[in-house]
């Protein structure tokens, strides 16, 4: 539920004090719109978004419903999608409305139709993943919003009783999506058990969850003592066993009768073809098929072997792909040796994009972006580095959360690109100016479209090297290795949902094609496979940022302003692919 408004890449870990008591925030949810009947329909749908889905809105700095958690379960499903289908007829029903008030209904219809397309897939009937359980939940939803008073701390207390009968809800979701045929694939299955047993043997004291008893508080200390007291016991006698439960549920039911080698992909599913058609075009915004995404990735990634053979002969005297391949992989000086390394070149790549960025764009955010670890317990399992948002009312900053977990396999020459298109000038930049656009209503500003969002932020990997923010050659193979990856996402992610690719083709096939090390290909094949069709976003539109580049510089000769056409491109905040066309477009027809 709610795709499309729950940002991918969600929210920050370590975060700063905020004021005691903080007012609840003014969403502005129909911010710059003229249409009373418009603003009507906006209001009501962002209460109800927040009121679903309160960890989320706890993380935009709303404290209304800081106790408050999720309803899970069929109820819960089908009173969303009746409001769904009630808020698009009315939003459908509006005409004659001014240009930028249609340009919004326009976006709300989409990302409406999009809730309504991905009912198809039956999610929460049998898909998690190491990114996506009840223990990442968890651990989130602790870290969301920072205990201040001991009203906040009784607001945690309230949110992590109720949540054994949020897991509990869950394992009923998925016994009835076995029932049902609907079951996860074994690999995805046994990894989520993997990590829930290794956190599952933590000693209580060093979980995630209970941070907030071991935090300094500047309360009474029989009110202190009692609260510590009252985390510990909720979560040892309550949380830990309802995680308990859903381990052996995974174990024990998903795992034997979980989809095995060669049926990892939707079309081993009964509903497999209608749910990846839909993805397809939530997460593209465009009509594209399984087949033109294949072709797609296929003749992007044979561009780039082109690219990796010209720096290959220049930097390691070679122009054979698989030698250069081997290189990027096994040379030891390529790669990190301690987690310090990892972070300390993080921050240093954030540091240095900061001081040039008033020269490529015209609108910067106030919001700041901090580096920080991917948490202990998650490591192991995901991807290298991921974004989080602050939140809306300053009171978190961003966050770019890189993977320091093994440093030893953690290549030094793709430290820098990762860290511009997670925080600036990628995923940062982009979503932090979308959160501050004061006259655009609040489902767009902290709404996601992943070929927006994931487009934007591989465009500016190679924008970097045109800022000047990479340190050599060396580091533009981390560009080539970066861009090769996404442009093989179109190929396995369609390859293993589309045509029935098992995991070891996809493992192999990226092995071939891309320098990646098997560590983070084994992260992302299981990503894809759990997560399908969000994998296309991103060379989808990086694809289209670049062609309108190309476009305005064309039509524009001299004229054209790097600055103003990055501030066009953002300053709606994320659109879909044929609305930033049409923005675009209609910029350079202005500024002829």
């Amino acid at each position: 539920m709610r795709t499309t408004l729950l940002l991918v890449l969600a929210a920050c870990a370590r975060t700063p004090a905020v004021p005691a008591t903080p007012e609840p925030l003014d969403h502005g949810a129909a911010s710059g719109v003229a249409s009373p009947e418009l603003a009507a329909l906006l209001e009501e749908h962002w209460e109800a978004t927040l009121r679903s889905s309160p960890v989320w809105a706890s993380s935009l700095g709303d404290t209304r419903f800081d106790d408050a958690l999720p309803r899970v379960g069929p109820a819960a499903r089908e009173e969303w999608r009746a409001s769904v289908v009630a808020w698009r007829e009315r939003a459908a029903a509006l005409d004659d409305l001014a240009e930028a008030d249609a340009l919004t209904r326009d976006l709300l219809l989409a990302d409406l139709d999009a809730d309504l397309a991905a009912e198809a897939c039956r999610f929460d009937e049998w898909s998690f993943s190491a990114r996506s359980n009840p223990l990442g939940d968890v651990n989130y939803m602790v870290g969301v919003r920072p205990v201040v008073t001991p009203a906040d701390g009784e607001a945690l207390l309230a949110r992590l009783r109720g949540t054994p009968g949020n897991i509990d809800a869950t394992i009923a979701d998925l016994r009835q999506g076995l029932a049902a045929g609907l079951v996860t694939n074994r690999s995805t299955a046994e990894r989520v058990v993997a990590m829930l047993d290794r956190e599952l043997a933590t000693p209580l004291e060093e979980l995630s969850m209970l941070a907030p008893a071991t935090a300094e508080h500047d309360w009474p200390e029989p009110t202190l003592a009692v609260y510590r007291s009252a985390l510990r016991e909720v979560v040892s006698e309550q949380v830990v066993p309802a995680l308990r439960r859903y381990r052996d549920v995974v174990a024990e039911e998903i795992v034997p009768a979980a989809r095995g080698e060669g049926a990892e992909g939707m079309s081993a599913l009964p509903l497999g073809e209608a749910c990846y058609a839909g993805l397809i075009a939530q997460h593209t915004t465009l009509p594209l098929t399984a087949d033109e995404v294949h072709a797609t990735g296929l003749a992007e990634i044979a561009k780039i072997h082109d690219e990796f053979r010209a720096l290959g002969s220049a930097v390691f005297g070679t122009d054979d792909l698989q030698e250069i391949f081997a290189r990027l992989r096994t040379d030891p000086t390529l790669y990190f040796e301690s987690e310090e390394e990892v972070e300390a070149a993080a921050e240093d790549a954030l540091a240095r994009a900061a001081e040039v960025m008033p020269q490529w764009f015209g609108t910067l955010p106030e919001a700041p972006c901090e580096v920080e670890r991917i948490p202990d317990y998650e490591a192991p399992y995901t991807t290298i580095a991921y974004y989080r948002p602050g939140a809306a009312d300053g009171s978190r900053p961003g966050a770019y959360f890189v993977n320091t977990y093994a440093p030893e396999t953690r290549p030094r020459h793709e430290a820098e690109v990762l860290a511009f298109h997670e925080s600036i000038p990628g995923h940062h930049l982009q979503i932090a100016i979308a959160q501050e656009l004061d006259a655009v209503p609040a489902f767009r500003r902290h709404g996601g479209k992943t070929a927006f969002v994931e487009g934007w932020a591989l465009y500016t990997e190679r924008l970097a090297d045109e800022m000047g923010l990479y340190s050599g050659d060396v580091d533009r193979f981390g560009v080539l290795s970066f861009d090769a990856w996404r442009a093989g996402r179109l190929v396995v992610d369609s390859g293993v949902h589309s045509k029935g690719w098992s995991r070891g083709q996809a493992e192999s096939w990226l092995l071939e094609n891309t320098p990646l090390a098997p560590n983070n290909i084994e992260n992302e094949v299981d990503r894809y496979i759990a997560w399908p069709g969000q994998a296309l976003g991103y060379k989808i539109g990086q694809i289209e940022v670049w062609s309108l580049r190309r476009e305005a510089e064309a039509a524009l000769g001299e004229g054209f302003d790097v600055a103003a056409f990055h501030d066009v491109v953002l300053d709606a905040g994320p659109v879909t692919l044929p609305v930033l066309r049409a923005r675009v477009r209609g910029w350079i027809d202005a500024s002829r």
